[in-house]
């Protein structure tokens, strides 16, 4: 790879300074957002995949009560958003092809785990808990992600670049949870795939195959891991720990770490509780929706708005877009509270719009968000504060928990979208002072300082 000896043998990467982008780094970072783009889709696949599995582990022989199901759906969330803690700070120490092979290879661990669990409805609830937690290391694996890809592009091509990568990334939320469904039904691996569990449906039995919901991920990964050893670069950057922890000294670590909890945290968090909650609301009606017929649409809608957020960020301002993000989220928690007390099944369609509205204001959040951050940090610290922040991953946990918590003591998810709503507006009037109001701190504006596609050419 004659570019990587270039970057290696010159000991310097400065992706700003136009020739050097020409000439060394643009092929490089083009490579590189190819391949991690796959390996980052498939981490969130594996760190969603119990989002999808949960609604069915009754039906294949488990008894879980509504709240033991909720804490199996959010626990990938607490490891996974705890892992990024970690993972915020590998690339400038390690590399980016030592961290992100290792991080990628370490999802086979949660995906055969799984498929074999599910197999034995006598598997203690702990042991699931266990894998559901080891689920997390794709979630931890973002940060490792967001913090690499800044490195490898201009500062303003960051918000396009960083939103093309984790809107595809996240579009591996929506391909689980719309997978998982089919995937389930057939005999796919053959006797590798064990015995298939047999299910009630009415008067009659049907066979399901629910290991497979991790066994399909295998061969993806081992072929992502082995893509990511081949063609990725450790850039000439290395930073020790300890230089890195100066961002928890920035107010604006902590006030973009809210902003992105209300954006990616709102993302992750109704993506891990989504089929859960239409089974709970709607379960009990006849001809009642299936969870997972619908509930991949919702991460489908933020990921796709995510790429097209960034580039308008880049070409507006992250704090524009993040405001009208904020509004949009204040009017969905808001409105989906007049749906969740259905008398039909017909009363889903509402429930859906409103549910829909708020995964397409959180995508559009992620994109702006990534934006504000080039702007408002040094290049040095910019990284780092990318990988911190996207332990807002955190709402993966938190949601569900707070939605089992409200239909457990008020038998309605209302409260817990109160609890949102409250939330939402205190972040729309930290971004608005911060960084959108006339003469605010650090204006999330763009400018024209770097080396464009088209310019390059």
């Amino acid at each position: 790879m004659a570019t990587q000896a270039v970057a290696r043998d010159t000991g310097k990467w400065t992706p700003e300074d136009p020739v050097f982008w020409r000439a060394t780094a643009r092929p490089i970072a083009y490579r590189t957002i190819a391949i991690t783009t796959l390996a980052l889709l498939l981490s969130f696949a594996t760190w969603y995949m119990w989002s999808a599995v949960v609604v069915n582990l009754n039906s294949v022989g488990f008894n879980f009560s509504v709240n033991d199901r909720f804490w199996l759906a959010a626990m990938p969330g607490l490891s996974g958003a705890t892992l990024r803690f970690i993972h915020s700070f590998l690339i400038l120490r390690f590399g980016t092809r030592t961290v992100l092979t290792l991080s990628t290879g370490a999802m086979l661990i949660p995906a055969i785990g799984l498929g074999m669990a599910v197999q034995d409805p006598a598997t203690p609830y702990w042991v699931l808990m266990v894998l559901a937690a080891l689920a997390g290391f794709g979630g931890g694996n973002f940060a490792s992600f967001m913090s690499s890809t800044s490195l490898y592009f201009p500062k303003a091509q960051q918000g396009t670049a960083l939103g093309i990568q984790a809107g595809i990334g996240n579009f591996g939320v929506s391909l689980v949870q719309f997978v998982v469904p089919i995937i389930i039904t057939s005999s796919v691996f053959g006797v590798l795939g064990g015995e298939p569990q047999t299910i009630a449906s009415g008067n009659t039995t049907k066979s399901m195959w629910l290991q497979n919901a991790g066994y399909i991920w295998v061969i993806p990964v081992v072929i992502s891991t082995i893509l990511c050893w081949f063609g990725l670069v450790n850039l000439p950057i290395r930073r020790p720990v300890s230089r890195q922890l100066v961002i928890f000294r920035r107010k604006h670590t902590w006030i973009m770490l809210l902003l992105y909890i209300m954006t990616f945290g709102s993302f992750s968090g109704l993506s891990a509780s989504f089929p859960l909650l239409i089974k709970e609301i709607f379960g009990g009606l006849p001809n009642a929706p299936v969870p997972l017929a619908y509930a991949f649409l919702g991460p489908l809608i933020g990921s796709l708005v995510r790429p097209p957020a960034g580039w308008i960020s880049d070409k507006v301002g992250g704090g524009v877009v993040t405001a009208v993000c904020s509004v949009l989220l204040c009017i969905g928690a808001i409105g989906v509270t007049f749906t969740t007390a259905p008398q039909s099944a017909a009363d889903f369609t509402p429930f859906l719009v409103w549910m829909l509205i708020l995964f397409l204001a959180a995508g559009i959040g992620n994109g702006s968000t990534f934006q504000q951050i080039p702007f408002i940090f040094p290049p040095e610290e910019a990284g780092p504060v990318l990988g911190f922040t996207s332990i807002a991953a955190y709402g993966s946990f938190f949601f569900p928990i707070l939605f089992g918590w409200s239909l457990t003591n008020f038998h309605s998810a209302n409260a817990a979208f109160y609890i949102f709503f409250a939330f939402f507006v205190v972040c729309a009037v930290l971004n608005w002072w911060y960084y959108t109001r006339r003469g605010c701190e650090k204006p999330c504006k763009p400018r024209a300082a770097v080396p464009t596609t088209a310019a390059a050419r």
